[in-house]
């Protein structure tokens, strides 16, 4: 991979946007970043865990449970932000819901 040149670059940059249109890639890079920032985020996490020991057997459920409940938000809030930007695209080519 490290033997791409200009060439090779521009013909995948093309590619893509002839998959996807050039419309869609601001989405695509933001989704991308959103995936990598939780993806970097939970790697971390879990790299803290191992380096902390629990010190109580309550703290970890609790902190559990909180996780749990913080997921569950991020999750119903990605949801909205779909139909938000469904809604923006629609109303960006001009139909009406």
């Amino acid at each position: 991979m490290a033997n791409l040149g200009p060439t090779e670059l521009i013909l995948i940059v093309l590619v893509i946007v002839l998959l996807f249109g050039a419309s869609k890639l601001p989405e695509l890079a933001r989704g991308s970043g959103r995936a990598l920032r939780i993806f970097k985020a939970e790697t971390k996490g879990l790299m803290d865990d191992d380096d902390e020991a629990p010190a109580t057997s309550a703290t970890p459920a609790s902190q559990t449970q909180a996780q749990l409940e913080i997921e569950a938000k991020q999750r119903d809030l990605a949801a909205r932000q779909a139909e938000l930007d469904a809604e923006a695209e629609k109303l960006r080519r001009g139909e009406t819901a």
